[in-house]
């Protein structure tokens, strides 16, 4: 039997960006969270290496706006990026409050502008630190964290393996009033009513076979708008990861940033480093240099991978900063603190999706499109109206320009 549901918003994608969402709006709504698999399943999960906000005073919001104009190549709309950037510390302190566990600094700063002094790296294209993580598991700490905010409001119903399947739309008013929902327990297709209804599902990036995504990043949401008359951009532009593990059992498994941010060196496979002769920021240049550089090399010399070593800086540390990496790659057979890891870039994150303006506002009326939104190739933080996402979970795509 087919089930109608009614609500005032549905919410199609339960990672961050529909979790935030949810909980900034249920004290005066009804919410439904429609997840394709597990709550959990999303890629926030799989994320590593941290956020990119403005937490230090020694830093600032103008450095930050430099760095990702100059890594975007140019193709950077300035008031998205100043928009994202100026409201990063808000949305930290936000997921904070909301139970978040960052890691703090062994040796506090004074000067951080968020409650508690945590542990701020460094990750390519940033002239300061401004990376705050949860040792290497930041996604999943956040995940969890909305999680338990989510589970016990009141207003708020989450759906479980409910995979969405086409927007409702009424034409005669130019809106969309809700989705189609394929529940895979019962093999049934059920209808979602909804006043407001916001696609929050991610990329689609596992199209690829190198990829840092999971199995449920097929890129059903831009696709559901589009057949709903929604104009998509940038879809040619994917962003690959330099470095994820090569390995026939973890296809899927990145190496973070965050690794190259404290020290990590890229090399051949006769030891030697490379990435100075194609950017004098080596290591640190922004991802596209990257993972340019390893595909060049790599079809250079006719090899499968390259090599990601950070064997000589402290195991301690190593252990300490990057413990889910550590235990990982030492499962599959390599010792992070004694051995050169073999890696190759991996698809990471799909740059294109549903225009939509500063308000989140689509071609059709009543539809929000939230979704993973790189600057550039950082990972950034941004808040809109009173909608915190991760990472950044919101794609202002205006002027047909890149981000």
């Amino acid at each position: 039997m087919n089930i109608c549901h009614d609500f005032d918003v549905v919410v199609i994608g339960s990672g961050a960006a529909g979790l935030s969402l949810a909980l900034h709006v249920a004290d005066n709504a009804k919410v439904a969270v429609l997840s394709k698999n597990k709550i959990s399943s999303g890629s926030t999960s799989w994320a590593q290496g941290g956020i990119a906000a403005v937490l230090d005073d020694r830093d600032s919001i103008k450095s930050h706006i430099e760095d990702t104009i100059n890594a975007g190549g140019g193709l950077c709309d300035y008031d998205a990026v100043d928009f994202v950037v100026s409201q990063g510390k808000e949305a930290i302190n936000w997921l904070i409050k909301n139970g978040a566990d960052f890691t703090k600094d062994d040796e506090p700063n004074k000067e951080t502008v968020v409650e508690g002094d945590f542990h701020l790296t460094k990750e390519g294209g940033h002239s300061f630190r401004r990376v705050i993580h949860s040792a290497d598991a930041t996604g999943k700490e956040v995940q969890i964290s909305l999680e338990k905010q989510v589970k016990k409001h009141a207003n708020i119903t989450l759906f479980e393996n409910h995979m969405a399947v086409d927007l409702i739309s009424d034409k005669k008013r130019g809106k969309c009033v809700g989705v189609y929902v394929l529940d895979t327990g019962r093999g049934q297709i059920d209808v979602f009513r909804a006043k407001s209804t916001v696609l929050a599902t991610g990329g689609a990036s596992r199209a690829y076979l190198y990829t840092s995504n999971p199995d449920g990043s097929t890129g059903d949401g831009t696709a559901m708008a589009w057949r709903l008359g929604c104009r998509v951009a940038n879809m040619e532009f994917n962003q690959f990861h330099p470095t994820c593990l090569y390995h026939p059992e973890a296809r899927t498994f990145l190496l973070t940033e965050a690794l190259r941010g404290e020290g990590a060196v890229l090399k051949l496979p006769n030891g030697k480093r490379f990435m100075d002769r194609f950017d004098d920021r080596a290591e640190l240049a922004p991802r596209d240099i990257v993972a340019h550089a390893i595909d060049h090399e790599m079809k250079r010399l006719g090899v499968d991978c390259l090599y990601l070593d950070i064997s000589h800086k402290d195991a301690g540390f190593i252990k300490e900063h990057f413990p889910t990496i550590y235990k990982r790659c030492l499962k599959l057979g390599y010792d992070l603190t004694k051995d050169p890891i073999p890696i190759v870039p991996a698809a990471h994150y799909t740059c294109g999706g549903v225009m939509v303006d500063l308000n989140a506002r689509a071609d059709i009326k009543n539809l929000m499109p939230l979704g993973k939104w790189r600057i550039q190739g950082f990972m950034a933080l941004t808040a809109w109206r009173a909608i915190h996402c991760w990472n950044v979970w919101f794609l202002p795509m205006r002027r047909q320009r890149i981000f």
